[in-house]
């Protein structure tokens, strides 16, 4: 059972996203708040898989309740999606150095809203198509990588850079096991040595590290769910 924290001040996005959750069998609301405040302590008290939380807020925003939830090792199992109106703006990136898992707009239609709930359990990166491109096209104007990102990549094996390369490109394990001609149980021991080698909480911080580093470019081209199919780097 995937047990979701809701974390939004409004009362009716919050009830209509209780309503569809509701209606799965594998999915439960353990607990809704207002505010971030409230919703870091509900988090502590439920533990939920999933925690969705709006990223503007009063009390607490959704930026500064993702870093403390990403910073309390007994919340270390709590994925936290943000949830926002406008799709990209300029709180995605704080957010997801803060720990986001991923980033959902509330415009969403229910069938994707449900598999995102789903693949934020599974402990993978998630963005919506929107925001992924975006994501992307905003990093072709960042400047080039420090040689500090540079460096903590020469921690990572051959291997596992191609690993976490393939994470920024949006492939799951599965993918990446194919890409690499190994099996999936493989491809996850080397995302998860590299999360713990670069001190990444989750795949999506991974994404964020291979782009800062130079290790991906933007580049190759999008698949019909917006992520980004291999390319060159």
């Amino acid at each position: 059972m995937i047990r979701v924290l809701l974390v939004d001040d409004q009362p009716l996005i919050r009830s209509g996203f209780r309503v569809l959750l509701d209606l799965e069998d594998d999915i439960e609301v353990v607990a809704e708040a207002a505010d971030g405040k409230a919703g870091l302590a509900l988090a502590a008290e439920h533990l939920p898989d999933v925690a969705l939380i709006d990223i503007q807020m009063p009390v607490m925003d959704g930026i500064e309740t993702t870093r403390r939830i990403a910073e309390d090792p007994a919340l270390a199992g709590v994925h936290v999606v943000i949830l926002t109106n406008y799709g990209f703006d300029e709180y995605v990136f704080d957010a997801l150095r803060a720990g986001a898992a991923g980033f959902l707009v509330k415009d969403i239609v229910p069938e994707d809203f449900l598999h995102a709930v789903r693949v934020a359990a599974r402990g993978d990166a998630l963005l919506a198509p929107s925001i992924t491109r975006k994501l992307i096209h905003r990093y072709v104007a960042q400047p080039l990588p420090t040689d500090t990102g540079t460096r903590r990549l020469e921690e990572l094996t051959n291997r596992e850079r191609e690993a976490v390369a393939l994470v920024a490109r949006g492939l799951s394990n599965d993918e990446i096991a194919e890409a690499m001609v190994i099996s999936p149980m493989t491809a996850k021991t080397h995302i998860n040595r590299s999360m713990t080698k670069l001190h990444a909480r989750d795949r999506a911080q991974l994404v964020v590290l291979a782009y800062e580093s130079g290790l991906v470019t933007p580049g190759g081209l999008m698949t019909p769910g917006g992520l980004v199919t291999p390319g060159t780097s």
